[in-house]
């Protein structure tokens, strides 16, 4: 499952950074190559609850299959067209088959950890995607450079390589084993006859609240320095990269150990705390203590986090739980990306930024009240 993952966003991250400078050369604007990463981040969030939901009908394998196959179709696509405007409108139904695959591949791993390690085995797995998009966009350039029909004949050979992989996954072993030995299905089965997972749609409303921030360094921290004179510009992006690398494979075991919430709670704290440093300060040295703290605090707190819901979470449902949670975690990307730049463009970088600061501090008190309610 790493491999598939890694696999997936090697090719995705070949394609996100480039597919904008070709929309350019077809004739778009500035603000049209930004749509192509704006659409496929709010089709997968807006659609995640509903094709998250379709995984646990269709199955996680198939579902594996055929959105690895319809994404391969769409590259191919891309490589044809000479219409920055249907580039645009395949850009939509990319993004929804995307939510499908995430949430289908985050169901079939979710179900083959035990659950004393499923915090740990979350983490692990999450390191690939980390792994592929710090090299994946490198290479997309290179190739690139040779061309654009390069970067997507790259990227459909590595779909046809995660069709691959999936083919070999077997579902009917990994989801009869923890159907009948979840501790939390008693609780779950009551809510199967439900479509979407509403409970954790709305407890996943704390992801959306922090990813916010989130969205807002991906996209302005490397402008944010070059503004103040920081160099080199991807400073706190490599930052945080390593952050989360050393301190995922730690976190993970904790929580499985001490409990989810005592974990989930003070990296909640830290997230904020980050994105404060950054507003309040900007320097080298803030530069590198936001980076540290929001990486301890963000990269703990997805793979926790998800392993907390799962508890209650049925083996027959996890797909549309997954779903829940990707359309608040993307949607609260994609939001921050925007609403950043407008922010950045009116009051300045530290309101940008301390905005981000005050939704991720508004993140735990309403995570723990929902859940209380909920529960």
């Amino acid at each position: 499952m790493c491999g598939f993952t890694f696999t997936v966003f090697l090719s995705a991250f070949q394609l996100l950074p480039v597919a904008p400078f070709r929309i350019h050369d077809l004739g778009g604007s500035t603000f049209a190559s930004g749509l192509f990463l704006g659409f496929l981040t709010y089709a997968s969030a807006w659609s995640a609850p509903v094709t998250g939901a379709l995984t646990d009908r269709v199955g996680r394998r198939r579902t594996l299959l055929v959105a690895s196959a319809v994404i391969c179709a769409c590259t191919v696509a891309y490589a044809l067209l000479a219409d920055y405007r249907v580039m645009l409108a395949i850009v939509i139904v990319h993004g929804i088959f995307w939510s499908g695959l995430l949430s289908a591949s985050a169901a079939y791993l979710t179900n083959m950890l035990p659950e004393d390690r499923r915090a740990e085995g979350i983490g692990y797995w999450g390191l690939s995607s980390v792994a592929a998009i710090a090299v994946a966009p490198p290479i997309g350039f290179w190739i690139f450079d040779r061309g654009w029909t390069w970067v997507c004949v790259s990227c459909a050979v590595l779909n046809v390589l995660m069709g691959m992989i999936a083919w070999t996954l077997d579902e009917s072993d990994v989801v009869r084993t923890f159907r009948s030995t979840d501790v939390a299905g008693p609780k779950a089965r009551a809510t199967t006859n439900n479509f979407i997972e509403w409970r954790v749609l709305v407890l996943s409303v704390s992801l959306f609240l922090y990813s916010f921030g989130y969205g807002a360094i991906s996209s302005f921290s490397a402008v944010y320095a070059d503004t103040i004179g920081v160099s080199p510009k991807s400073l706190y992006l490599t930052m945080l990269a390593i952050v989360i690398l050393l301190t995922r494979p730690l976190s993970g075991p904790l929580a499985d150990r001490v409990g989810y919430k005592p974990v989930l709670v003070p990296a909640f704290v830290f997230t904020a705390l980050g994105l404060g440093v950054l507003a309040l300060a900007g320097s080298r040295a803030s530069f590198i203590s936001s980076a540290v703290v929001f990486g301890v605090g963000f990269g703990t707190s997805y793979p926790v986090f998800v392993a907390h819901v799962m508890r209650d979470v049925d083996a027959s449902r996890r797909g549309a739980a997954f779903g829940a949670i990707l359309a608040a975690f993307d949607t609260g990307i994609g939001t921050g990306s925007t609403m950043t730049g407008w922010l950045i463009q009116r009051f300045g970088f530290p309101i940008a930024f301390g905005t981000a600061a005050a939704l991720a501090a508004i993140s735990l008190p309403y995570f723990l009240l929902a859940e209380r309610r909920l529960r």
